[in-house]
Parts: C-alpha cells; sequence; structure tokens
C-alpha cells in the first residue's frame, strides 16, 4: 500500500474579522449570546472549511470556542480555561504586572515573574523596544488568582466546542478532526491563595480538566494537551535549575497528566510540548535531549514539538537513540510560526523525510511548531498550511520510491 503523510497544525488559526470584534463586544456586554454563538458557528465552518480546502488531514475549530477579550487573541491558548475553572477569583491587575519576582532555591525550581524570565534579561534593550516585534500585540488580560477549590465549570462551553466541530466537520467532509486543551501544569501557572502546595493545586487542575479531557473524546475527537510548563518553563525558573531538578519539575506535571487521562483511548489523545509562542532569541530554552525522557513517559498517543523554528530545528537527532512508544506517533512542526518567511515545500518535504527515516513514515504526522494565530498574518498563516500540505505531498511520493 502506496505510503501517504497526513498533516494537521497545533491548534490556533486567525479569526476573522468579524469573530474578533464579537469577542470583542462579548467582553464589554455589548451583544446578545444568540448574536455571538451565531456569529462563532459561522465562523468555525469557515475555518473547517477552508482547513479541508487546503488539504489538511487532521482539522480543529481553529480554538474558535477559546473565547479571549479584546480584539487580539493572542494568549488565548490560556486564558480561555479562566471561565471554565471554578476556585479563581480576578483582579484588576495585568497578569504580566501582577506577578512577583520569585527566586528559586536547588531542589525546589519555581516560576518567577514573566518580565523576569531569563532570556528577557540577556537582551533587555530588545525586549523592551517595542519596535523589536518581540511582544507586538500583547494585550492585557485580567489575572485571576486561585483562592478555592478549583472545579470545572466548562461544561456547556467545551459541549458548544464539540458541537460546532461536528457539525462544521461533517458539513466540510473532514474525517478527522482534534480540539486543544490546557495540561493540568500549565493551568496550574496562576498565584495560589488556597492550597497549601504547588501539588495540591496541579493536582487540582488535572482532576477539573479531567472532565474537559472526557467531554472531548467522547464527542469523538483526539483531544490535544496544551503544555509549555514541560519546556518554556526552564526560562521563567530564575535562576537557571539544574537538568536534573527540571526533570524533575516535568516529572510531576506528567504523573498528574496521566492521572487526568486514566481510561481515555490513548490514540485519542496527543501532547503538545512547546518553547513559547513569542518572537523573542530564545537562547535560554531548554534542550529537547533533556527533557525527553520525562515526556515519553506520557501515556498518550502522539507528541507533537517544534522541529522548524531556529533554536529547535536541530533537535530531530532526538529520535535517532529515543524510541516511540508502542503505536505512538509524532507531529513534528515543519513550518514556524516564530517568522513571516513561507518554508518552501522542498524544505517542509526534507524535514519530513528526516523523521519518516527515523521512526518510520507510517508514525509522523506533519505539523506546525505552534499554533498560527495571533501571532502572523492571516494571508502568511494559510500559506504556511498550505506549503506544509504540498511539501507532505512531495515527501509521500519520494518515501515511496
Amino acid at each position: 500500500m502506496a505510503q501517504t503523510i497526513r498533516t494537521t497544525h497545533v491548534g490556533s488559526l486567525p479569526r476573522s474579522p468579524e469573530l474578533l470584534e464579537a469577542n470583542q463586544r462579548r467582553a464589554s456586554g455589548d451583544i446578545a449570546d444568540a448574536e455571538f454563538h451565531e456569529i462563532l458557528e459561522h465562523a468555525v465552518d469557515e475555518v473547517v472549511k477552508r482547513q479541508v480546502e487546503v488539504g489538511l488531514d487532521i482539522v480543529n475549530d481553529g480554538e474558535y470556542g477559546h473565547i479571549t477579550s479584546g480584539a487580539i487573541d493572542y494568549g488565548a491558548w490560556w486564558n480561555y480555561s479562566f471561565s471554565r475553572l471554578g476556585g479563581l477569583t480576578f483582579t484588576d491587575t495585568d497578569r504580566w504586572e501582577a506577578q512577583k519576582v520569585v527566586r528559586s532555591e536547588p531542589g525546589n525550581p519555581r516560576l518567577t515573574s514573566f518580565p523576569d524570565r531569563r532570556d528577557r534579561a540577556l537582551f533587555s534593550a530588545a525586549y523592551e523596544d517595542p519596535d523589536s516585534g518581540i511582544l507586538t500585540g500583547r494585550a492585557k488580560v485580567a489575572n485571576p488568582e486561585f483562592t478555592g477549590p478549583i472545579t470545572y465549570i466548562g461544561q456547556d462551553q467545551v459541549d458548544t466546542d464539540a458541537r460546532l466541530l461536528r457539525r462544521a466537520a461533517d458539513k466540510a467532509g473532514a474525517s478527522d478532526a482534534f480540539i486543544a486543551a490546557l495540561s493540568p501544569g500549565a493551568a496550574a501557572r496562576l498565584d495560589n491563595r488556597y492550597y497549601d502546595s504547588d501539588h495540591e493545586v496541579i493536582a487540582a487542575c488535572g482532576e477539573a480538566l479531567s472532565h474537559e479531557y472526557r467531554a472531548i473524546v467522547d464527542a469523538g475527537f483526539t483531544v490535544q494537551f496544551d503544555a509549555p510548563d514541560l519546556a518554556e518553563a526552564w526560562d521563567q525558573i530564575n535562576p537557571e535549575p539544574s537538568v536534573e531538578d527540571f526533570q524533575k519539575f516535568i516529572r510531576e506535571r506528567i504523573d498528574v497528566l496521566n492521572d487526568a487521562i486514566s481510561g481515555l483511548p490513548r490514540e485519542k489523545t496527543r501532547l503538545h510540548i512547546c518553547w513559547g509562542s513569542w518572537h523573542g532569541p530564545h537562547v535560554t530554552d531548554v534542550p529537547f535531549a533533556d527533557i525527553i525522557d520525562e515526556i515519553l513517559r506520557a501515556k498518550v498517543g502522539g507528541f507533537s514539538f517544534e522541529a522548524s523554528s531556529p533554536r529547535h530545528a536541530h533537535e530531530w537527532r532526538v529520535w535517532q537513540d529515543h524510541q516511540l512508544p508502542d503505536n505512538a506517533v509524532i507531529y513534528p512542526g515543519v513550518v514556524s510560526h516564530s517568522t513571516n518567511a513561507i518554508e518552501h515545500p522542498r524544505l517542509v518535504a526534507d524535514r519530513i523525510v528526516k523523521f519518516a527515516e527515523l521512526v518510520g513514515p507510517e508514525r509522523v504526522v506533519a505539523s506546525s511548531d505552534c499554533g498560527l494565530g495571533g501571532r502572523l498574518h492571516e494571508q502568511l498563516a494559510w500559506a504556511k498550511l498550505e506549503s506544509l500540505v504540498e511539501g507532505a505531498e512531495i515527501a509521500a511520493r519520494e518515501l515511496n520510491g
């Protein structure tokens, strides 16, 4: 049988101007629920249809149901959870401004504030220059805190996500689809004023979000766990921790995730590892080789990771001496969210073939490095997905001889 290379992406896709305006009106209480959901339904129909027309095999709703306020959707992947988790109290302070500087100690890595990241300190002049492009478009986001027992209150919202995606996929003829959800460790990054330990916060987030994970799978979709806490968090620990301490930091979060997804079909789960979506230097990113053993402990059916960004494109080598779990696949990013340049299909094909030769073509699903919505202009994002599909077709022809 001829080998094909399936294609997908990580999740966020550019929102239409109409949906951005509706989100803004919703945040200010200036739109009725019925009107908003009509706009949302149409937007999901259109984004799924466009993915199918581009040729993607595994589509999603563009994360349009991950609602955030403002005309910029940057950051919706995380703050959508603020309306789906109980036990939070909102403050009037932007999360960027509210977080406190925290210093870690050996054996006890702790997240410091976003402005205190080590990458930011090394390139402070560039980060503080509004024309550098590093933080362009960052919207202010209200900063909630954990002030009570963490519960899941987002059942209606996740049911709406699933209903709209099913409707759109059936109309467009899409046979496979996924919905992204926050990992327990990523959800736990808010300030805690209720629990006695970080572990209790992470475990409570895992218990709460398990309901979202189950709802997505029960609706017939694959659930993707967005987990920048497994890689990006390294840069937010100051001073730099030992590799051993960070591996323990990851291990705790993987254990909670495994508990949260216990009983779900493994083939309906995939884990996205991310070093952060901001367009910065990233010279303080943790090497993939230092965390891959802990990552592979996750009991999921697939592993999504950056493989084309300037800081991580060389790390395909980790698969030379690390074996995938049985029946698992990889979703290497073969187009990047961090550059406006559109990858040539020939380059995309070369990247795919390299991974296929290491793990087997049947275990490779070509993807993007990270979500493209809010990080690239709409034209550029879709052009990258077109190049991804064309590159996968070239790679399949070559792999078939």
